[in-house]
């Protein structure tokens, strides 16, 4: 694609594309809104996440180009600011491109960024929500986020710093959470569980249940829950890995209990 290579139509006028930030929701293609189909369907370029389903891609249009720009912790991902460039670049040329994102675009989905940059270049940019993992992987294991008699609120938080930066404070978080009674709903936090822990112990009780969910939403969702206390030596015994969304708070007692009172495998003695 050439940056100056601004596209014209019959008349001679000079148009340019369109941007669109499309939230493909957890991965279940049946999950996606009517407004993200249309526009998946409606782009001649998309820029397609590594979280999004290969179902959900093949809604794009047959002569639509495909450009996978890989996003996903602890691989080796395409530079932000070269996806930003491609955008741009796709949009100066007439296309009409779709960003297409796990989840939601304004969510850890690094959306605000590329509306930034684009907005900065004089292109506007139109954001279609999608379901984000955090709650698609709740409500699978038929649990609410808030909930009355549990939770007050829900924080959406990342346990994934950006390089060079500290991260969340998660001794204060969990302060918080105690005294205003939230869930915590944790993106990218497996490969950091340990310290995560060490830091909700310092202000949530160790008893406070927790689940890990893995692949919300598709055929091959895994899900454990435990104690805060366990929640690292868990994550480990059951081989949970990225992409999972660790889930804590009061909401998940009755799952928590479920598990405790779940029958036990009879321990068969062999007589001499």
């Amino acid at each position: 694609m050439n940056p100056d290579n601004i596209h014209s139509d019959q008349s001679g006028t000079i148009r340019l594309g369109s941007c669109t930030l499309v939230g493909a929701g957890p991965g279940d293609p049946e999950l996606l809104t009517l407004k993200a189909l249309k526009a998946i369907q409606k782009a001649t370029v998309l820029f397609v996440d590594d979280l999004v389903s290969d179902e959900i891609v093949a809604f794009a249009s047959p002569n639509a180009r495909i450009v996978h720009v890989g996003k996903r912790g602890g691989c080796k991902s395409t530079p932000q600011a070269f996806i930003e460039k491609l955008m741009l670049m796709a949009v100066r040329e007439g296309d009409d491109v779709v960003r297409l994102k796990g989840g939601d675009p304004f969510i850890f989905g690094r959306g605000g960024e590329e509306q930034e940059h684009l907005r900065a270049a004089g292109v506007e940019v139109t954001v279609i929500n999608g379901i984000t993992a955090g709650l698609a992987a709740v409500t699978s294991l038929g649990v609410p986020l808030t909930h009355r008699d549990h939770a007050y609120g829900v924080v959406f938080v990342t346990g994934h710093a950006r390089p060079g930066a500290e991260g969340c404070d998660w001794g204060a978080l969990s302060a918080t959470a105690a005294q205003a009674r939230l869930t915590l709903v944790i993106y990218m936090g497996v490969s950091g569980s340990g310290h995560i822990q060490d830091g909700l112990l310092q202000g949530l009780p160790a008893s406070t249940p927790v689940a890990i969910i893995q692949n919300a939403s598709l055929s091959t969702q895994r899900h454990a829950v435990s104690t805060l206390a366990q929640m690292r030596a868990t994550i480990q015994s059951e081989h949970l890995q990225s992409p999972s969304v660790i889930v804590v708070g009061d909401v998940l007692q009755g799952l928590l209990a479920l598990k405790i009172n779940e029958p036990q495998p009879l321990l068969h003695q062999v007589s001499n």
